[in-house]
This record gives structure tokens, C-alpha cells and sequence, in this order.
């Protein structure tokens, strides 16, 4: 198998990251079968490939390829009858993903790669009762799937190097940057950075210093617009003056042994759960999930937009403008 774009994905599960993934290589010109026995998946992934062609139009006004074919079956063995490439995306539950991951790699010719959207189980686990672990690698992306350019991968103690390499040469074939986790890790890069905010989020909601909406603003207003551009060391190198990081650490180093951070997550009792859904439904108010999604989704064309104009991060990966 080569790591050209496959002509035919099997895609196991069609919830919102494996319809993501759906609308991302049957957009991209391949032709993709999702198994999901949900009688609703046709209706579902219908609408993510509604949004998604919405948004790929911003980006790609005057040149997107010819779409490929999207079937939906309800046995696995029809979903990957004939692919050249297959992706997992079940619900995170280690002993769900042994198993079908396994009656997968039965089923499959020994080349072909499997990659598991886990967003954090280790693949060693994962690839644990297959035939051919050499196979498997984390594929892990970022919602929305069809837009975001991310993906980490990384391999358990029996993934081959040649399977991360093909991985992330289909990958890049559908426009995403791989992003290679070199040391198995539960968690893996991005959402024990993620995971660091989220539980920092939850501990100042639970302590009352701030609402859902707060946080939001705190985020979206700020440190979120330039984490577009670039990561935490760079955007702090710069803050550091023409002294550079040296001098930045020199003024900050010392806060680290303030109390400004609480790593342990607060316990997720009725009451701060309830807080929680209350302060988010009122920030929601009467916009309906795909409404929300078509506001994310046409912020992120603005700045991929721009910053493909820019020639500049995720930019990059998107063919330049007609």
C-alpha cells in the first residue's frame, strides 16, 4: 500500500469525530463506508457533511476536487471490504476498542494501516489482541476533523516505523499536518495541555471565581487568538523582549512557586456538575448545536484564511486561494 490518498477508507464508527473524518476524506475525492450500527447515522453524518461542505466553500471557492462516495453499513466486514485505509472512532472504552479493533485486523489484508482516534489509550493496549499490532497507530485529530489540520500519531511497543511513515503520508495526502508522539504517553501531547486548562476551568467554577462564560472570554478574547499564530514557548520567547526566553523565565520563573494553578481536578459532585450545565445552557441560549458549529466553523475559515494569505502555521496546509 502506498501513503498516496486511498481511494477507498473503511471508517469504524460515524459519530461526530468519525463524520468528521468522513467529511474529510470523502471531500478530499476518496470513497469512504462507515460502519455505525446507529439507525440515525445516515441523518447525522448528513448534516456534519451539510457543515462541512459549507465551510470547505469559504475555503476553497473555486477549486475543491470531485467528491468521492459515502456509504453507511451496519457490519463491520462491509466497512472494510476493499480498503486501502482504515480509522477507528468508537466511544473511548478500551475494552470496546480490544475487541472490534481486533475482529478489524482479522478481516483486513496485513498491510493495510489502522488508525485509532483514541484521545488518549495507549496503543499498546489497544493493538493488545491483534494479529498484527505492526499495523496500528494512534490517529488522533481535533473537532472539527474537516477543518482542523492536526493529527498526532503514535505508536505502540509492536506499531512499525513503516506504519507511522504510510499513516502520515495519508494524512498529509488529505491536507492534515501529523504531529509524531515519539514516547507513548496516556493522554498524548495536545490533551494533557488541553486537560491542564479544562481541570484549572473547572476548579475556578467550583470555587465560584468564575462562570462558564468567564473562562470562555478568558480564553477566546486572549491567549486563544495568538495560540492561532504560534505555541506557549514561542508566544512567551517574544514576551520576553529582544532578552529573549532567558529574560522571560527570569521574570516569570518565580510565579511558579505561586498557588496560581490547582493540577488535581476538583471532584465532579452533583452540585458542580449541575453549576456547570446551567451556566452552559444560559451561554448557549436558543443556538442549536449546528448553528454553534457553523459559528466555530466560519471563525476558522476567517483565520485559516488568513492565515493561508500569511503563508504562515496551519495555513500552510491549505492550497493557496484562486
Amino acid at each position: 500500500m502506498s501513503g498516496e490518498r486511498p481511494a477507498r477508507v473503511g471508517l469504524i464508527g460515524g459519530g461526530v469525530i468519525g463524520g468528521g473524518w468522513a467529511a474529510r476524506f470523502c471531500l478530499a475525492g476518496s470513497d469512504v463506508t462507515v460502519f455505525d450500527p446507529d439507525p440515525e447515522a445516515e441523518r447525522k453524518l448528513a448534516e456534519v457533511f451539510a457543515n462541512a461542505r459549507r465551510a470547505l466553500a469559504g475555503l476553497h471557492p473555486d477549486s475543491r476536487p470531485a467528491e468521492g462516495q459515502l456509504r453507511v453499513v451496519t457490519r463491520l466486514e462491509d466497512a472494510l471490504d476493499g480498503a486501502g485505509f482504515v480509522q477507528e472512532s468508537l466511544p473511548e472504552q478500551e475494552d470496546l476498542k480490544i475487541r472490534v479493533l481486533a475482529a478489524a485486523d482479522a478481516l483486513l489484508p496485513p498491510e493495510v494501516v489502522i488508525g485509532s482516534s483514541t484521545s488518549g489509550l495507549l496503543p499498546t493496549r489497544l493493538q493488545s489482541a491483534m494479529k498484527h499490532p505492526e499495523r496500528l497507530t494512534v490517529g488522533h485529530p481535533f473537532n472539527p476533523v474537516y477543518l482542523l489540520p492536526l493529527v498526532e500519531l503514535c505508536g505502540g511497543e509492536k506499531t512499525a516505523a513503516e506504519t507511522i511513515g504510510l499513516a502520515s503520508t495519508i494524512y498529509e495526502s488529505v491536507g492534515m499536518h501529523p504531529l509524531h508522539v515519539r514516547h507513548e504517553i496516556d493522554g498524548f501531547i495536545a490533551d494533557r495541555l488541553l486537560e491542564a486548562v479544562w481541570r484549572e476551568a473547572l476548579h475556578m467554577i467550583n470555587d465560584g471565581v468564575a462562570t462558564v462564560e468567564e473562562i470562555d472570554r478568558a480564553i477566546h478574547m486572549g491567549p486563544g487568538l495568538r495560540w492561532s499564530l504560534m505555541g506557549t514557548f514561542l508566544i512567551y520567547r517574544v514576551a520576553g523582549g529582544e532578552a529573549g526566553m532567558r529574560h522571560f523565565m527570569s521574570q516569570f520563573g518565580p510565579a511558579l512557586k505561586l498557588p496560581w494553578t490547582k493540577l488535581e481536578a476538583p471532584e465532579l459532585t452533583d452540585e458542580l456538575l449541575n453549576r456547570i450545565v446551567d451556566q452552559s445552557d444560559a451561554q448557549a441560549g436558543e443556538a442549536s448545536i449546528r448553528e454553534l458549529e457553523q459559528l466555530r466553523d466560519d471563525g476558522l475559515v476567517a483565520i485559516l484564511s488568513a492565515l493561508r494569505d500569511m503563508d504562515h502555521g496551519a495555513g500552510r496546509y491549505l492550497p493557496p486561494s484562486a
